[in-house]
Parts: structure tokens; sequence; C-alpha cells
């Protein structure tokens, strides 16, 4: 039998059969529900409303009674047994328009895609480029093949020998040489690593040697950007970006691999990020007014799991010991074979990756940002659910990954949340009523806490001496008494009262909720740590920070430092790159030795294990403490706090 499901407050309905899982009906609908575990039903984000009709669901313990008797079900629990009406609520939704925000007063580190700088460098010269030329019309006195006549024309016109061929040219190439009287543009492919001939790959009639754009493309985790670039005149035109679709299979790339392992897992999951792909990159050339068939290629950077993942190939391996990627350098491949709506002729190069955990995204960053080419001594930071972290120059680059978890995407937090409207972002704490303000994203009613918020919130009740540096709540604050108390996983502090919130609870940060924060931030900075001492040096060392990727931009230097996530180092010694990922890609379209350039700066960079390596895990049980348990690595803070007892 077939039951109808309907979503609000998109107001999509779709037709499933009886029994069908509510999480995949909202898939098969296009509708994006939280959910950080892959469905197997341990985090509660998918929380919805069930306002008319019946689910078999089972209540578990993620539900309180009085959550159950509102309608609260978890979307992966739940089978549809009738037609219903379901309700995303507040904190199940994805707002896409808070991918695009920026920090008010950022200051992000001047763009190393400077056109005009890699022009007088000679450096602008995109790997595709578009050739026009005018042949001699086929006759009796002069019938050649129409192959060789093309090549010879080229070859004559532009100084180019031995030139190669894709095959699935040739199937329309007679056509198109007499569509204008033998007068075509022809893209050739200067981008063969190995042959070094350059191959034409498409044929066009007439003269469309000023109509040449690519696309460049970040695979994140969480998102997905795409960047629209005009090759022949050398400008970014645009960009957008959306949430990747593989979030309803899981938070991070754990879980994702997990999922490849059922059946038919690897290909749900592929196919879900091309989607994601092909979604915004239609919705970026209808913005400019232009057709798909005038792309011509793809460049692309991910770390090494989402690679995987969007090549189709198994990422089993990544997660087992001795931790070993399928491939890190990825041959080119037709992108259309990979599911992306674009003509046949359109090829993806991708950037290279280094280890399981440091991918092609941090590649790109190190590419882009110039730390490879830096005399100064530098930390590289990308902080997320994996952390990596590269220390280096010109001379030498290590690198690492450590597994911070969720806790600053908002994962593992009882009231955590994504950077998305609503989230708390901003506080500030009275030291002496423990009152808080608060300021959300967009300014609206708060549904929970994002990642930068968590920060500034542990920071503020640390400074404020609400908390311990071991993170518990101090027990003799009469004054808070209101705002601190008992729960069943012990004490919290109330940041918003269930009346003045969008989700209609109060909203709390808990010391569980503090330790995996700490957890987070330890681990990140025992990263640090090791990977100076692997190299034989100390934090005094390092002469430049740079912050990478979305998070790393609206992160409070001062607040990320006083509670022990980021080294106590002189405040104009830190950098914001932004997407140092998605300019990395931007730079491969638009130099053909930047092409060449991201895989020897991806050799040249060692990985170590922190796992494996020697004194780590001593390094994260002595930064379990705000801001640490040696406060010689904190001078600055810790001289602000005892100025304030």
């Amino acid at each position: 039998m077939v039951r109808r499901v309907t979503f609000k407050p998109y107001d999509i309905t779709v037709e499933v059969p009886e029994g069908e899982n509510l999480l995949r009906a909202a898939l098969e609908a296009g509708v994006h529900i939280n959910a950080s575990c892959g469905g197997e039903g341990v985090c509660g984000k998918c929380r919805v409303l069930l306002e008319q009709g019946d689910l078999v669901s089972s209540q578990g313990a993620l539900l309180t009674d009085e959550e159950w008797n509102l309608g609260y079900r978890q979307a992966c629990q739940s089978q549809v047994v009738s037609d219903v009406v379901i309700r995303i609520p507040p904190e199940s939704l994805l707002d896409r328009k808070t991918l695009v925000r920026r920090k008010a007063g950022m200051a992000l580190r001047p763009s190393p895609i400077n056109i005009a700088a890699l022009k007088d460098q000679g450096l602008y010269n995109p790997a595709f480029q578009k050739k026009f030329v005018e042949l001699t019309p086929a006759s009796l006195a002069d019938n050649i093949c129409d192959l060789t006549r093309l090549e010879n024309g080229l070859g004559r016109r532009y100084a180019l020998d031995n030139l190669a061929t894709d095959f699935f040219l040739l199937r329309k190439l007679g056509r198109v040489m007499r569509e204008d009287n033998f007068q075509v543009t022809a893209t050739l492919d200067f981008a063969q690593r190995l042959s070094r001939k350059p191959r034409i790959v498409n044929l066009e009639p007439g003269n469309t040697a000023g109509r040449h754009f690519a696309l460049a493309v970040d695979i994140g985790t969480t998102t997905v950007w795409v960047q629209l670039l005009d090759l022949a005149s050398g400008e970014i035109l645009g960009q957008a970006a959306d949430y990747n679709a593989q979030l309803s299979y899981g938070d991070d790339v754990i879980t994702r691999i997990l999922y490849t392992q059922k059946p038919g897992g690897l290909e749900k999951l592929q196919r879900s990020v091309a989607a994601t792909i092909n979604q915004v990159m239609h919705r970026l050339l209808k913005r400019h007014k232009l057709p798909v068939d005038e792309v011509s290629h793809i460049t692309l950077a991910a770390n090494t799991t989402m690679t995987h993942l969007f090549y189709g190939i198994d990422p089993k391996y990544i997660r087992l010991t001795p931790y070993t990627p399928t491939v890190c350098h990825t041959p080119p491949v037709r992108a259309r074979d990979l599911g992306l709506e674009v003509p046949e002729h359109v090829f993806i190069y991708c950037v290279s990756s280094v280890s399981s955990y440091v991918g092609g995204d941090i590649v790109a960053g190190v590419l882009a940002s110039g730390l490879y080419k830096e005399s100064r001594l530098t930390l590289f930071i990308d902080i997320g659910t994996n952390g990596e972290i590269v220390i280096g120059n010109q001379q030498w680059l290590a690198c690492a990954a450590c597994s911070a978890g969720p806790a600053f995407e908002g994962g593992g937090i009882r009231f955590g949340m994504r950077a998305t409207s609503g989230a708390i972002e901003e506080v500030s704490i009275n030291p002496d009523t423990c009152e808080p303000m608060i300021l959300t994203i967009d300014m609206v009613k708060p549904k929970g806490i994002c990642g930068s918020g968590l920060i500034n919130l542990l920071a503020n009740l640390m400074e404020a001496g609400i908390i311990l540096p071991n993170g518990k709540f101090r027990d003799d604050l009469i004054t808070c008494a209101p705002r601190i108390r008992m729960s069943e996983s012990g004490k919290e502090y109330v940041l918003a009262h269930a009346e003045d919130t969008e989700i209609g609870q109060d909203i709390t940060l808990s010391e569980v909720d503090i330790d995996n924060i700490m957890r987070a931030k330890g681990a990140m900075f025992a990263g640090y740590m090791t990977l100076l001492e692997g190299v034989g040096l100390r934090l005094q060392d390092l002469e430049q920070v740079i912050l990478a990727g979305a998070f790393g931009s609206f992160i409070n230097v001062d607040n990320a430092i006083a509670i022990g996530l980021l080294p106590d180092l002189p405040r104009d010694k830190f950098q914001f790159v932004g997407n140092g990922s998605l300019q990395g890609a931007t730079l491969l379209a638009f130099s053909r030795e930047m092409l060449e350039e991201e895989r020897r700066v991806a050799d040249m960079m060692t990985n170590f294990e922190l796992s494996e390596t020697p004194g780590f895990m001593d390094q994260y049980i002595a930064a379990l403490f705000l801001p640490h348990t040696q406060k010689e690595y904190f001078p600055s803070i810790t001289e602000r706090l005892q100025v304030r007892k």
C-alpha cells in the first residue's frame, strides 16, 4: 500500500510504500533532516514533529516523556503506516543562506589568487585553452581527413606539434568542421602530466575563444562549494554553496565509511554528493546566465575520504591500521562518468592527498596560502571534526591529523548545532551576577549553540571564575543560583530560558558538554605539540599561524587561546585564509604550473600518525585543563586570570 508523507514547512509531499523508514522518505523527497549518526538512532539530531497520521516509532532514551507526548519522534526510528504530516522543527533544519555569511570586521588574509600577479609572473596559463583556427575547406584537390586537417591547422597557427585527440570528439568532428565552413575553436588540454602532449578535447563551430569557463569545487564533509571561473578574462565570476547531501548518512567521515560497507552504501554516498554538486553548479550557472556547454573542465579539492566517496572508491582501509588510502594522486576522469551533468569532454582534475586524514583540501590550502614558499616557520590549522595541522616553510613540511570529534560543529553537545540561523555565536557573562548577554546568527531567537559560540561561552565562564580549570562549576557562587543548577548529568549553566528560545526548551551547557569541548581542544593542542616535538621545535619558534576553513574564519582568537585551543602567541601572528581548499582548486584551474606544483607540495609533506607517535597521549592528557596544566604555555592568559582574581 502507498502512503503519502508531507513535510512541513516545505509543503513537499512524497509517496512511499507502507512501512518505509521516515528518514528514507525524507531522502526520497529531497528534504534534509539533520542525521548525524547515519540512521543508527544514537545522535537524536533527526527529531521531527508528527502533526497528522501515525508512525510506528520507539521512544528510546533520547526523547523525554514530555517530548514524546508533544509529538516528537526520531525520523530514523520511525516507519510510515498511514498518510502523515511531518513538521521539521528549527533545530533539525539546515539553513543554506548562513553558508555564505561573513563575520563583520573579519580581517581576512589577502587572497592569494591575484590574477594580475599570476600574469606578471608568467603563471597565468590555464591547463585548458581555447584556440580559434580558420582551416581551408575540404575539396577534391585537398581531401585529407578532417582530423589531420585540424591538427595541421592548429600546428601551423599555434606552433603545436604531436597533438593527441580525445576519442569521443571524433563522433562529432566532421559535422562541427562544416557548420561554419571550417572555422572552428578547439579546446586543448595541456594538463597531461605523463605524456605532455596537448590533447584536443572539444571542438565548436566559429570563434568561441572569448567564452571559456571552468568550475572549481570544494567537497567538504559538511558543505560543497562551487566557484565559476572565466578563463578567457581571468576572473572569478561567483560562487555558491550547499550542504553536502551525505550529511543524511552521518556527520563525520568514519560514520560514512562504515555506511559504505552496507549493501549499496558506497553508491548512495557517491550519487548524493554528485547530486549536490549538480544542484549548486546549475544554480550558479543560471545566476550568471551561462549554459553548461561552455564549461571546459573542473578542478576539485576534498579530504581523502570525500575524494574516495566522490570517485566511488571503497574507503574501507582509510580507518583501519595502517590507515592506507587506495589513492593519493587521482588520475583525470571524465566528469560525466561520476554523475555530473556536464558535456562529455569535461574532465576533473583533483588535488592530491597525503595520507588517510590529510587530504587534498589541506594540500590546496597550503598551496593557496603560499606556505610552501614562505621563509617563516608557519603553523597551518584547519579545525573541524578532524583537525589537520601542517608545520613548516619553503624547505620542509610536516603534517598530521587528530580526531577532535564533532564538538566544534555542535556534535556531542546537548544543545550544540551548526552555524545556522538562530545559533548562539557571541556570549558575554557578567562575573557578578552570572547573567549572560547573547547574540545569535541573524539576530533571531536562539535554537542552540554553534562551535564558535561554545568557545566564547567557555572562555567567558572561565574568565568570570564560574568554572574551575578542571571544567567543573564552582560550588560557592550563591549569586549564580538561578543560572547554575543540577541536572541528570550533573551541573549545568542555563544560557537561555525556554520562553526566550525558538525551540521551547532551556538552552544549557552542562559539565558533560564542557568535558567534550575540553577533549576536542585538548586533541588539537596535543597535535601541535607532538608535531613540533617530532621536528625538534617549540611553540616559541613559530613565526606565523594560519587558520583555514569556514570555522577558523569565525573563531575569536583571544577566546580560543583562553581555553587552550590555539597556542598563546602574539595576536598579530594569526592570519585567516578562509576556504583554502576552494582557493587552491581555483589556482589549479588558472595555472598549469600550479597543477604541477600541487603534486610537488603533496609529496613534500611528511605525515605523522599521531596515534602511533610516542608522547601524543601524554600531551593530550596534559591539555585536558583550562587552558592547560602547564601555565608556561599560556603566559598571557595566566597573567590575565591572576589580575582578575
